[in-house]
């Protein structure tokens, strides 16, 4: 009777983590605008991608303080090596767009309007070097719209 117990026990945990890590975002798939790498010092500064906010994923689903719908995959990967600069993830757009990225040290960053009026910007003072995986949301709603990432190291971003 008490192995029962204990296997009930393990498959309710096993599907609690499971439902977990349906919720978190698969970092681990190709990014759908692709992989930059840049170095300290980059030229030109800012870096600039096209790419289009939004997709069917809550962003709240990652942490309370993310909004904004997201892809599942990320728009973008930034490579880094950080040197003593600081490190600014930007976006501009004409719609209301969110900020999600994952760090190289696995913790999640989230902005929303911090830029220029609905425009979502997250700046690591000290960044760290590794891997940035970057979604781009749209708020409110899950319609793709156009945008433009902006990677920088200048202050006056």
């Amino acid at each position: 009777m008490m192995s029962i117990v204990r296997m009930l026990a393990a498959a309710a945990m096993i599907t609690a983590l499971t439902a977990g890590a349906a919720n978190a975002q698969h970092f681990n798939l190709n990014p759908t605008y692709g992989t930059v790498a840049l170095r300290t010092g980059f030229e030109p500064d800012p870096w600039v991608g096209a790419v289009q906010s939004g997709g069917s994923i809550d962003a709240r689903t990652i942490n309370q303080s993310c909004t904004g719908f997201i892809a599942d995959a990320p728009d973008a990967r930034l490579q880094y090596p950080a040197g003593s600069l600081p490190l600014i993830i930007s976006v501009a757009s004409n719609a209301d767009t969110t900020l999600v990225v994952n760090g190289p040290d696995g913790s999640w960053y989230c902005n929303d309007d911090g830029g220029n009026n609905m425009n979502p910007s997250l700046r690591f003072e000290h960044p760290a070097s590794g891997q940035y995986d970057i979604w781009i949301g749209t708020y409110g709603n899950s319609a793709l719209q156009n945008a433009q990432l902006n990677i920088s190291e200048l202050t006056s971003q």
